[in-house]
C-alpha cells in the first residue's frame, strides 16, 4: 500500500487541481455553494420526518409485540 500512496496522492491534487481550474468545475462548485444556503431549512424538514417515520414504526413494533404477547419496548 505505501508504494501506491505517492502516486495516487499526485491523482488526487491533480484531480483536484483541474475541478478549481476547470470552467465546468468552477460552476460546479459555485452551484454546490448556492445549494448550501438552503441546507440547514432542508436539513430541519427531513429531520422532522425522520422523527415521525422512527415513532410510526416504533408505534407499529409496539402494537405487533403487544399482539404476540411480549412486552413492548418504549423509548
Amino acid at each position: 500500500m505505501r508504494k501506491w500512496f505517492v502516486p495516487l496522492t499526485v491523482l488526487g491534487l491533480g484531480g483536484l487541481g483541474a475541478l478549481f481550474l476547470s470552467d465546468r468545475g468552477r460552476r460546479a462548485i459555485g452551484w454546490i455553494s448556492d445549494r448550501m444556503e438552503e441546507a440547514p431549512e432542508r436539513l430541519a424538514v427531513w429531520n422532522e420526518s425522520t422523527e415521525l417515520e422512527v415513532e410510526r414504526i416504533q408505534s407499529a413494533l409496539n402494537r405487533l409485540a403487544d399482539s404476540l404477547g411480549a412486552r413492548p419496548v418504549r423509548p
